[in-house]
């Protein structure tokens, strides 16, 4: 189940990064993701160097991802209990981690095919969109659920990716308060984790 998870993880990488001009926002949750994954193939299959489209990646992230959203959300309840100034420089070492995890990983994959079949709003902020990874000869088709933050309905925001029923954010949440939980409840142990990730 964990290797499953990983697996999922990587692949999920491949579609949340991804290149659209902020005219594009302007559009539904559907439309949204679909657009998104689109240009992820785009920007996958192109002839630009490894580094080239990670700082591609990268660039694109901090515009279509809630990296602050997945970012309180990751440190669970430990996030009432430190002070503005830690907030400040968690987020700051959580922005690092979270786009050199994910963009150095997608930049390994090319051209995704994903179909986005329809979309379901859970309330005045949130809108699960469904797709499927399209099956190839050699992988099988995969279920991914997007949610995403409409609260401004100009500028969508991916929040979480659920995979075959697992939410990579709560996996994230999970590992994040078991670093803590194991140094005495104390964040300074997960900052020093995410700060070594973000030089390796």
């Amino acid at each position: 189940m964990v290797y499953r998870i990983k697996f999922f993880k990587l692949l999920l990488v491949l579609f949340v990064f991804l290149s659209f001009t902020k005219s594009s926002f302007a559009v539904n949750p559907s439309e949204f993701v679909q657009i998104t994954v689109n240009e992820a193939s785009s920007i996958l299959g192109n002839n630009y160097s490894k580094e080239e489209k990670i700082n591609k990646l990268k660039e694109i992230a901090r515009r279509t991802v809630d990296i602050k959203g997945i970012g309180y959300y990751s440190l669970g309840a430990y996030r009432k209990n430190i002070s503005e100034d830690k907030k400040k420089e968690y987020l700051n070492i959580f922005e690092k981690y979270f786009l050199k995890s994910f963009s150095s990983r997608l930049a390994e994959y090319t051209d995704p095919k994903i179909k986005v079949n329809s979309e379901k709003k859970l309330n005045q902020k949130y809108t699960m969109v469904s797709s499927v990874l399209v099956a190839t000869d050699d992988k099988p088709e995969i279920k991914i659920d997007w949610r995403v933050n409409t609260k401004n309905p100009d500028n969508p925001l991916i929040i979480d990716v659920v995979i075959e029923g697992v939410s990579l954010a709560k996996v994230q949440k999970e590992e994040f308060n078991s670093i803590i939980q194991n140094n005495d409840n104390n964040i300074d142990a997960l900052l020093l984790s995410l700060k070594e990730f973000s030089k390796e």
